[in-house]
């Protein structure tokens, strides 16, 4: 099975920090043809510098109060969806720099 990352730039910068959000394509196999959505990139709170990825969730309340229930969890091994935020990370980096060398000079 195939997954490619598709990222649509925040270009309006609104919510403030976010950098993009992210779908994951699949190619071949069961999930041929389906993407799944949720996805985004975002500056490291605390002027900390680096990125951050959050995962589909959905949002629910419990007496006024808003939480979050993931949707993509790891079966086993917490560390499953840890190697998933530096792989969208690392494609973003690449992305960005592709973008960067496309762009015309001024």
């Amino acid at each position: 099975m195939d997954v490619r990352f598709v990222f649509t730039p925040n270009d309006r910068g609104n919510p403030p920090g976010k950098v993009a959000d992210v779908e994951l394509h699949f190619g071949g196999g069961l999930l041929d043809g389906l993407k799944l959505i949720g996805f985004s990139i975002w500056e490291q709170r605390g002027g900390k510098g680096g990125l951050n990825v959050t995962m589909p969730a959905r949002t629910y309340s419990i007496n006024g109060e808003r939480r979050s229930f993931a949707l993509l969890r790891p079966i086993v091994a917490s560390a499953a969806s840890d190697w998933l935020r530096e792989a969208i990370i690392a494609a973003w980096c690449e992305y960005e720099g592709k973008m960067v060398a496309a762009s015309p000079a001024s």
